[in-house]
């Protein structure tokens, strides 16, 4: 395991004595599911015009009671955004950035930069580093043990980042340089027996040859770890992140008898089967925190990294997020939108943590809200400030996860991705209040596995209240708005300090005025 780096030394030597009682300061449990857009779930996250929940088919496709449970002792958000694709939603819940300023604006390749043949050449393929201010590094240095389960993928191979002790984990089960699993199956090592040996996925020889589904390991393995924490005398942070649901679809056969009949293609059936047994690791782990006696001092936090990549239909169209528009990779929000639950394991309202932050069952909350959020609402709850000078875009949730509106809070959300070839090629999408638009910086160039970008020109503009499912382009109706959200998206990346994808000869291809 890798030393104290210095900057979190510092910070215990200045740490208050009083500040590592586990008593006073909740265990957090980031329970992240790799691939899960908003609508897959049989959990409403959409509303009517009333702000009530509203099912659609696919929420009758899929079977999440888990998730069900969470969300009635808590509250979930239907306008919850992540970057479209993983590495950068990742490496902005670790340090509260935005991806157009931490500059991890595509996954990251374990192997190879994949910045694109006209991607912004200076992006930071490299990933997270030892130096950089991290969530649980800072929370470790504030007096939290620190564990993470399942998939890292901050950085690439041969970078100190790959390994999560060096971003300050005190355990790391199963994280790698990698995004996807070579598989699923114990009977193959998780990826050590077929011909995806470079993705196997490592710490969990002891279920090789087992009929152990990746899934469960993982679960047995954050229970077993929960376990330890919990006789100790620190407050716990886990990050578990499951490699479920990304590809390779494997189906997981605990569950497949429920979708044979469901008239979907086989690889949608199986993906269906990786979302009901994350969802039973889910309430195994609710289970977990209950016998052990510290749900009551629990708080989860759930969430996908990006838009659904279910195989359904293309990324461009109404298919795997319908009614919403897009998949992960995406520039419309159904690969931006994602579910969120917060809430208690178990509601206490007489518990003193739960009465600094009493989260109401059963609700929605509607207000824009992003990934970056999570760092300092974490940091907030356990009262374990950033070092200064670290500069974090994210805004506490605290007011918003109490189910009341939040006036000083702007309804907005950035996604820079100056790179290509990959589903949505080199664009930048910007959210103000209703409107929003979408910046094209290369129209109508084709990826290598022949998708179209987008075929109408340089922007799209949508206004989100009347068009929430991305139907009708208004950026030549509205020309006064689309320069007015143009300025805005502008002004954006300015603030974060963003990379440009580049022409042939080198030079910026930044954003124009319409």
């Amino acid at each position: 395991m890798m030393k104290t780096p210095a900057i979190v030394g510092l910070m215990l030597g200045l740490l208050p004595a009083a500040a590592c009682v586990a008593s006073e300061r909740p265990n957090i449990m980031v329970f992240l599911v790799d691939d899960m857009g908003v609508m897959d779930t049989s959990v409403p996250f959409l509303t009517d015009d009333q702000g009530h929940p509203k099912l659609y088919p696919l929420n009758d496709f899929y079977r999440t009671p888990n998730m069900d449970r969470l969300s009635q002792r808590g509250i979930r958000f239907n306008h919850f955004y992540a970057m479209s694709v993983c590495s950068p939603t990742r490496n902005s819940i670790m340090t509260g950035q935005n991806a157009a300023r931490h500059r991890s604006t595509n996954w990251i390749n374990p192997r190879k930069n994949n910045a694109g043949p006209h991607g912004a050449p200076d992006w930071n393929w490299g990933g997270l580093t030892e130096r950089d201010v991290t969530l649980p590094a800072v929370l470790r240095a504030n007096g939290y043990k620190t564990m993470h389960v399942g998939k890292a993928h901050f950085a690439p191979e041969g970078h100190k980042g790959s390994d999560p002790l060096n971003l300050g984990f005190d355990i790391n089960v199963a994280g790698a340089a990698f995004g996807a699993p070579g598989s699923y199956y114990a009977q193959e090592g998780y990826g050590r027996l077929n011909k995806r040996k470079h993705h196997a996925v490592p710490h969990l020889d002891k279920y090789h040859g087992s009929d152990t589904f990746l899934t469960e390991a993982l679960t047995l393995e954050a229970k077993r770890l929960v376990a330890e924490a919990a006789g100790g005398n620190k407050p716990f942070y886990l990050y578990f992140s499951h490699y479920a649901v990304h590809a390779p679809f494997d189906s997981d056969p605990r569950f497949a008898a429920h979708y044979k009949d469901s008239g979907k293609p086989a690889k949608a059936q199986a993906f269906a089967t990786l979302i009901e047994g994350m969802d039973k690791s889910l309430g195994d782990m609710l289970d977990q925190f209950d016998e052990l006696g510290i749900a009551e001092n629990t708080l989860v936090l759930f969430l996908g990294d990006n838009g659904s990549d279910a195989p359904l239909g293309d990324q461009h169209q109404v298919a795997c997020a319908a009614p919403l528009r897009g998949k992960k990779g995406a520039h419309y929000d159904g690969g931006m939108r994602v579910p969120f639950i917060a809430a208690w394991a178990k509601p206490d309202s007489t518990q003193s943590m739960q009465e600094r932050l009493p989260i109401p069952a059963g609700k929605i909350q509607s207000q824009v809200a992003a990934v970056q959020d999570l760092f300092p609402t974490i940091l907030e709850l356990a009262d374990a400030p950033a070092p200064r000078g670290h500069v974090v875009d994210g805004s506490p949730l605290q007011t918003l996860l109490t189910g009341k509106p939040d006036p000083q809070r702007k309804e907005q959300f950035l996604m820079h991705y100056p790179h290509g070839p990959h589903r949505s090629n080199y664009f930048t999408s910007w959210r103000d209040g209703d409107w929003k638009v979408v910046y094209h910086t290369l129209p109508n160039e084709k990826t290598t596995g022949g998708f179209v970008q987008f075929d109408g020109g340089h922007y799209e503009l949508f206004n989100l209240a009347d068009d929430p499912f991305e139907s009708t382009n208004l950026a030549e109706s509205h020309p006064q708005e689309l320069t007015r959200m143009m300025q805005g998206l502008i002004a954006q990346l300015q603030a974060h300090d963003a990379l440009y994808p580049v022409d042939d000869a080198g030079h910026e291809l930044r954003p124009q005025l319409p």
